[in-house]
């Protein structure tokens, strides 16, 4: 009950809340306007991701999980909110969205919050020392960027982040993390409870105030409760978690390096734009990296349960799906098919 408790409690908060705030988001502005790269085709209220924030910090403040982490965690989260809401309202240009993250990350590290070593396979501890301060502050940053960049279909980032957060929140009960555990579990409720309008067809977008909250969340969550678990694999396990993510970010960089083009420059080829030009339709696109994001959960916790020859056979089998994945959507471009063409030739 202490762990159900305060997962039931913020799906409530956040059932009330959002359709409050889906009314505050169209008094002020907050919509989001369809264009040519969007897929929705008509004017949505954005700001959702006010109500997940007010409903966690709420079971926050009623459940106090304790943690010397918190002040900074919840200052820099306040700091991401706040960036959120008025892009969500007035769409801040790229760099001054960057540089609000950045403060946040700073905040947070400043608060003690760092990754100061890594365990990785085959090798020794590798501790950081100074470099603790710029890795953890670009985990950071990276991740709720990550999640900003997913958010394109109707509950999509809520979903993927959702299946995160169960990940994180079941290791680290398993780890004795009581903290970490109750913190991923508030955010959890508060997720499902605004995925309940989110979903297709949405009622209501979480905008940049929701998916860079999540991610803000996640990055620090992981920091706190899987970086500093001493495996051989704790560099390895939060990469994983939040594979979809990472895979549709570093490929979108991949992609515009190859064309040529701005890193921040928009574009319609993330991993649900392909999957739409593949035939896929809005709720089965949802569905299938639904499908993935649980894979890589799954993935997760089995590199803690294995030997090390196995988390490392389970890791290159990851690595080849990606490839394939990379191929068929055409995530780089249509003509990317290294390893599918050597598969057609064999054939031959």
């Amino acid at each position: 009950m202490d762990y159900i408790l305060p997962l039931i409690l913020c799906i409530g908060l956040a059932l009330a809340l959002t359709p409050l705030v889906k009314k505050f988001a169209i008094q002020i502005g907050a919509v989001d306007q369809p264009n040519a790269r969007k897929v929705h085709q008509k004017v949505m209220p954005r700001l959702g991701g006010l109500a997940i924030y007010i409903s966690f910090l709420i079971g926050f403040v009623i459940f106090k999980p304790v943690g010397t982490e918190s002040w900074p965690l919840f200052i820099g989260a306040t700091l991401i909110v706040a960036l959120g809401v008025v892009d969500d309202r007035f769409e801040l240009p790229a760099k001054m969205k960057f540089l609000g993250q950045l403060v946040a990350a700073i905040v947070t590290v400043i608060g003690g919050m760092q990754i100061d070593f890594i365990v990785i396979p085959f090798a020794d501890r590798i501790e950081f020392g100074v470099f603790a301060i710029p890795f953890t502050i670009l985990w950071i940053v990276a991740i709720t960027n990550a999640i900003n960049l997913i958010d394109g279909l109707d509950g999509l980032a809520a979903g993927v982040s959702s299946i995160a957060l169960i990940t994180i929140a079941s290791m680290a009960v398993t780890m004795g993390n009581i903290f970490v555990a109750i913190l991923a579990l508030l955010l959890l409720g508060s997720t499902l409870g605004f995925l309940w309008y989110n979903f297709h067809p949405a009622k209501i977008f979480m905008g940049d105030t929701g998916s860079m909250f999540l991610g803000y969340m996640i990055s620090v969550l992981s920091i706190v409760g899987l970086f500093k678990n001493v495996t051989f694999f704790s560099l390895i396990i939060p990469i994983v978690i939040l594979g979809v993510p990472i895979l549709d970010t570093t490929f979108a960089i991949i992609r515009r390096i190859v064309q040529k083009k701005p890193l921040s420059a928009p574009d319609k080829y993330h991993l649900h734009h392909c999957l739409i030009n593949l035939g896929f339709s809005h709720r089965q696109t949802v569905t299938a990296i639904y499908a993935l994001s649980a894979l890589f959960g799954l993935a997760a916790i089995l590199f803690t349960r294995t030997t090390l020859w196995g988390s490392t056979v389970m890791l290159v089998l990851l690595l080849i799906l990606i490839e394939l994945i990379v191929e068929v959507t055409g995530l780089i471009s249509k003509s990317y098919r290294p390893l599918l063409n050597l598969m057609a030739s064999k054939e031959k």
